[in-house]
């Protein structure tokens, strides 16, 4: 069967979480790339299991014989598909070693950090499409494929759970329906046997929510735990909290510390001192505005250094316009606000980030927290 031309990326993965019923495999790249209109024929085939699922999917599928995959592939006349024993993924436990099975907790959370830095490593890449499918392994597999998918999946992915037709259905000799009569015995004494070619298999597509553009850039290229990376992905639902500790010189916001300049400590202490105090949104170029940075700033930065000397000339309402001494904190402004999104995401951070209100015919600015989302410790 010919792929569809209208499939743009070049690079297209089956994922598939199993245990020791590889036949998840065949079964989906038959639905995929047989069945399917237009067809969805995978470059690769990448498998995540335990050692015990590992080798029944070597035997079964790619051995000499049986070979169940290469059977499909010849049966059908499909392309070459990248899969042999370095696309199979054994999930390992904390100290290397391969995981026989899943037995307890601490293997449960291996399993999940396992299962969800493989999708982040696959999707990393723009070029790809990944096909992941939920049908095989434990169940808490593949609730955590389908839970990674939904944190790091775009819009060119899809999740989907193959079915198959009673009472081939879990039938250890079933791969897929054969093009030929195939013969297997009925696991029901009282049935006669079963004609591989008379099976159905279906395609469940499942639709899932997308958070991948809410997290932060630091945990789509780094490994972080499962449990981390939701509770990231959650946080944006949460209640802000902003804590400034001026004896430590520390920010923290949602728990995470956010590093920033002198000068842009000075100037989120500052929003947040008004903040904290009711006063409302404030006009960068006022005078007002000026003098109360400065105050700020002597909390923050030596007054007897040059770097202080420099702040308040460039806010000397003397020697500057009003335009002028505005323009002085947008770069501060804009420092402040994609440190936060680097830190938190961008949907955490705009909690966080400071706003520009229209008033008055111009505009002020302001923090979008109230008074007891900040912690202050002078």
């Amino acid at each position: 069967m010919t792929p569809d031309p209208s499939h743009a990326y070049p690079r297209r993965i089956l994922l598939a979480v199993t245990g020791l019923s590889p036949q998840i495999v065949t079964e989906s790249v038959y639905a995929l790339a047989v069945q399917a209109t237009p067809a969805w024929i995978p470059h690769e085939v990448h498998l995540i299991t335990t050692v015990r699922g590992a080798g029944n999917a070597r035997l079964k599928l790619l051995s000499r014989e049986p070979g169940w995959f290469h059977r499909l592939r010849d049966d059908y006349g499909l392309p070459d598909i990248a899969f042999d024993e370095a696309h199979i993924h054994v999930i390992e436990r904390a100290d290397g070693t391969p995981l026989d099975d899943i037995r307890d907790d601490a293997d449960n959370q291996r399993a999940a950090d396992f299962i969800a830095d493989t999708v982040r490593r696959l999707t990393l890449e723009a070029a790809t499409e990944i096909h992941a499918s939920i049908a095989g392994g434990r169940k808490t597999m593949g609730f955590y494929l389908g839970y990674a998918m939904s944190l790091y999946g775009r819009a060119q992915d899809r999740l989907s759970h193959v079915l198959v037709s009673a009472p081939f259905e879990s039938h250890p000799e079933f791969y897929y329906p054969t093009p030929a009569t195939r013969v297997i015995t009925s696991l029901d004494r009282a049935q006669d046997a079963l004609d591989c070619n008379k099976a159905q298999v279906w395609l469940g597509d499942i639709p899932f929510v997308r958070l991948r553009d809410g997290l932060p850039q630091r945990l789509l290229e780094g490994a972080a735990s499962f449990s981390h990376v939701v509770a990231v992905a959650n946080r944006a639902q949460g209640t802000p909290l902003l804590a400034i500790d001026m004896l430590t010189r520390t920010v923290r916001v949602d728990g995470e510390d956010l590093k920033l300049g002198k000068v842009d400590l000075a100037l989120l202490l500052w929003l947040a001192r008004r903040a904290k105090g009711r006063q409302g949104a404030v006009d960068w170029g006022s005078p007002e505005a000026g003098r109360e940075f400065l105050a700020t700033a002597r909390d923050v930065i030596n007054p007897a250094s040059g770097e202080f000397d420099r702040v308040e000339e460039a806010l000397d309402w003397r020697r500057n316009a009003a335009i002028k001494q505005a323009k002085y904190f947008e770069p501060h402004k804009t420092r402040i606000n994609n440190a936060l999104k680097v830190l938190l995401g961008e949907r955490a951070a705009q909690r966080y980030a400071i706003q520009r209100i229209k008033a008055g015919g111009g505009f002020r600015y302001l923090l979008p927290l109230t008074p007891g989302q900040i912690e202050i410790r002078d």
